[in-house]
């Protein structure tokens, strides 16, 4: 636990709450020491080898793996959800170009409440319906964002594509390679929850004052947007653009730890060995780079990794190889951020989920460092 000291008091502060269990979750646990990520009790790597995203979707809401009448009773219910309102959909293609597309998003999610009769209805059963609408409709309005900053109109989603497919068809407008379509199937599937990370924490804080599912979705975007939180794979792949070159990582790496900058991609909060998700975006970084036979930008990060080991024993997380793996897919640097959200939508509704199930208002205590009996002294005389 990080602990700052309090002067005054002599009392130990979580610093960024480090160490400090906020919550009693059964959705998902990440286990620093050993390396290891499960989602209701089932190892990650389970999943990325042998599932797809919507039966992980089904898994974080439900507790259990579906059954084949309920994973495709899922599936239907989401690609009967696919399609935004028309007026959602018409004013995205009056925002600023040169708009960040997470502000987009998190402009466009909030207004998709308007549009939905059961938005304030915190049952479980209307928030299951909301949480099928809004993961079902995030891909298609990060899709209609690019297309709209591109002058381009938006492509329908087709019903029968699962949601990793959809959205690269709606993306580019033609149907997507079969290897990119499962690549990014299993990115969502590896960033789908990650316990209470900072937008997960911040779903479940509006939550727990019973605000509608939008309201802690929208607050949890507001979060992601952050270059400490889902900025930091754009951040990656521009520091690999950067460097541009295998023989250029060394001085780079160099340079910029004398300089004391950060290199995004490496280190993690938690995780003490390899970030688990890492095993397979690497693997995938490898493949990606040979399909498409430039295997430049996977040489490069792995060659930063070899270097962050050596200095800094950082080793790489999530960030580190997604960000070459979506460059070789073609899919635009700020398009990586909205992407993860694509994903977490299903671990932020989850917990959201979950927080209304047991709900109690989360109102933590700060440890206050300021002076005390100050006077006060009137205008005139300061």
């Amino acid at each position: 636990m990080a602990n700052a000291k309090d002067t005054a008091t002599g009392s130990a502060v979580a610093t960024g709450l480090r160490g400090v269990i906020a919550a009693a979750s059964s959705i998902g646990d990440v286990n620093g020491e050993k390396g290891e990520l499960i989602y209701q009790g089932i190892n990650i790597h389970d999943l990325a080898t042998k599932s797809t995203f919507e039966e992980v979707v089904f898994l974080l809401w439900n507790g259990r793996l579906p059954k084949r009448a309920e994973l495709d009773e899922l599936r239907k219910n989401v690609a009967a959800s696919y399609e935004i309102p028309q007026w959602v959909r018409g004013p995205i293609e009056y925002f600023p170009k040169d708009a960040e597309p997470m502000d987009t998003l998190r402009t466009a999610v909030s207004a998709l409440a308007f549009f939905d009769k059961e938005a304030r209805d915190l049952s479980r059963e209307a928030s299951i319906r909301v949480a099928t609408r809004l993961t079902a409709q995030f891909p298609t309005i990060v899709a209609a964002i690019d297309r709209a900053r591109r002058g381009l109109k938006p492509i329908p989603p087709k019903p029968e594509l699962n949601i990793a497919t959809n959205f690269l068809y709606m993306l580019k407008g033609e149907m997507p390679d079969e290897f990119d379509a499962h690549v990014l199937d299993v990115a969502l599937i590896l960033q789908a929850d990650h316990e209470l990370n900072a937008s997960t924490f911040t779903a479940r804080v509006v939550a727990g004052t019973l605000a509608d599912m939008y309201s802690c979705v929208t607050a949890a975007l507001g979060a992601l947007s952050g270059p400490l939180h889902g900025g930091a794979n754009t951040a990656i792949m521009k520091i690999l653009l950067e460097i541009d070159s295998v023989d250029q990582v060394e001085s780079y790496v160099k340079d910029a730890l004398s300089k004391k900058k950060k290199i995004m991609g490496f280190g993690h909060a938690v995780y003490k060995t390899e970030d688990p998700r890492a095993t397979h975006l690497r693997r995938f970084s490898k493949e990606m780079g040979e399909r498409k036979g430039n295997p430049k930008w996977y040489d490069i990060t792995a060659k930063l990794e070899e270097i962050m080991k050596r200095e800094k024993n950082l080793l790489p997380n999530v960030d580190a190889y997604s960000a070459s793996t979506y460059y070789m897919m073609g899919i635009p640097l700020d398009l990586y951020t909205p992407i993860f959200a694509i994903s977490r939508i299903s671990g932020w509704t989850a917990h959201i989920l979950e927080q209304y199930a047991d709900n109690k208002l989360i109102r933590p205590r700060a440890e206050y460092i300021g002076p005390r009996n100050v006077p006060y002294v009137p205008i005139d005389e300061r």
